[in-house]
């Protein structure tokens, strides 16, 4: 009985000494195809309620869309800009001025010039 106690015991410890893998850093996304939330079958023109996150859809033949609201009219998809996948607010967006992106969090971005630097800022504002 003892041996084994023993035996258990030199399992565990032996565990511990076994280096465990840090996590993995998160997935870079460039591209519409990795982008979360895209909602698929989106009608052009129809309406939508949520302009701030998880804006983005597909029609039935691909067209890309997003859910806006021109004028503060009622929202509605509209054709979109260039995505360029998943990027951080306020970072740096140089080269992509007047394309869009989605936030982690879904928060939709749109990457214009503000004194002198492309960002990435909130495109439902």
């Amino acid at each position: 009985m003892q041996a084994r106690a023993i035996a258990i015991t030199a399992i565990l410890i032996a565990g511990l000494a076994v280096p465990v893998k840090a996590a993995a850093a998160p997935q870079e996304c460039n591209d519409p195809s990795c982008v979360p939330g895209i909602t698929g079958g989106v009608v052009l023109g129809a309406p939508c309620a949520d302009t701030a996150h998880f804006v983005f859809g597909t029609t039935s033949w691909g067209r890309l869309v997003f859910c806006g609201s021109p004028r503060r009219y009622a929202p509605r998809y509209f054709r979109s800009p260039p995505l360029q996948g998943v990027r951080e607010e306020n970072s740096l967006c140089e080269g992509a001025l007047n394309t869009v992106a989605q936030a982690p969090d879904g928060l939709f971005l749109t990457c214009i010039g503000i004194d002198g630097a492309a960002r990435w800022v909130r495109g439902d504002t």
